[in-house]
């Protein structure tokens, strides 16, 4: 307890700081001067711990931002990893593989999908851009990644019924325009790990110099046609190399041109194939 200071000081503060001061042993002056120095050195690390914390916050991509975010929030249903545990596998979700910039994904963590268990979450729109970056990078890994998904369990893919998916395949996916399941996807599984496998049935792609080429047919005022590989095309003109072995270009207001592109069809089937005939039409594929 501070000594108490003698009335004749008044409200003189110089006065009393010397009194006070004077009255102190010099064992607890120093002990005063040793707490003033931890208490400022406590002030000084918590202040830099806290910049260092920000510094480390900004340097964060959004997709590590929205791993963090998806941890907790999502996790629990859909795995840390989001490759699915109670809730549905994320990283091959057509939701997802339409999704830009969060529109589709946001939609969901905002609504919820209550009929399927899931409950609305009230989240920042950054906290939601910020788990689409993380979303959509653990997408991109796992089609490009030469390491994880080679080591993607099979069992998390096979989820469909390829009875079903034989149905899709021969009817309305119309696969066999292009595909036999007895020709060019005989054996294709034992030709692919689980996850390339998918990864070429939803988004086919082909080695450089290989890709299958796209085929054009003019037709011309008369009602005659030309047909060839395509080579060249804008708004105005149109190129072809014709089979005749003839570069020829037209111009695209005077004639009607079709363009065939092999892989249109892949395009198009990614635009309305549903999650549940995906699952479907992979299992059927991977028992070929």
């Amino acid at each position: 307890m501070l000594p108490r200071l003698p009335d004749q000081l008044g409200n003189n503060p110089v006065a009393q700081g010397a009194a006070l001061r004077m009255s102190i042993s010099p064992f607890a002056l120093k002990l005063l001067r040793v707490f003033a120095c931890v208490a400022t050195a406590i002030l000084f690390l918590e202040t830099w711990a806290s910049a260092a914390r920000s510094q480390s916050d900004a340097k964060e991509t959004p997709a590590q931002r929205g791993k963090k975010q998806f941890v907790q929030s999502c996790g629990f249903c859909h795995g840390p990893d989001a490759t699915g545990a109670r809730g549905p596998d994320l990283v091959r979700s057509t939701l997802v593989a339409h999704d830009q910039k969060g529109e589709l994904i946001g939609e969901v963590i905002r609504n919820g999908r209550v009929d399927k268990g899931m409950p609305a979450l009230p989240l920042a729109a950054e906290q939601i851009s910020d788990i689409s970056a993380f979303l959509h990078a653990r997408a991109k890994e796992a089609l490009e990644s030469s390491g994880v998904p080679r080591d993607y369990p099979v069992e998390r893919l096979l989820t469909g019924n390829a009875e079903a998916g034989k149905a899709y395949f021969d009817g309305p996916g119309g696969c066999t325009k292009c595909h036999s399941a007895t020709g060019d996807l005989a054996g294709v599984a034992k030709k692919y790990s689980s996850i390339e496998l998918e990864a070429h049935m939803l988004y086919p792609d082909y080695p450089e110099g290989k890709e299958p080429k796209k085929t054009v047919v003019v037709t011309l005022p008369d009602g005659g046609q030309v047909r060839g590989q395509l080579k060249h095309q804008d708004d105005f003109m149109i190129g072809l190399m014709s089979e005749a072995g003839w570069y020829r270009s037209f111009d695209r207001s005077k004639v009607k041109v079709e363009i065939q592109d092999p892989l249109e069809g892949h395009r198009k089937l990614l635009d309305r194939l549903t999650q549940s005939e995906m699952h479907d039409l992979y299992a059927y594929v991977h028992s070929l």
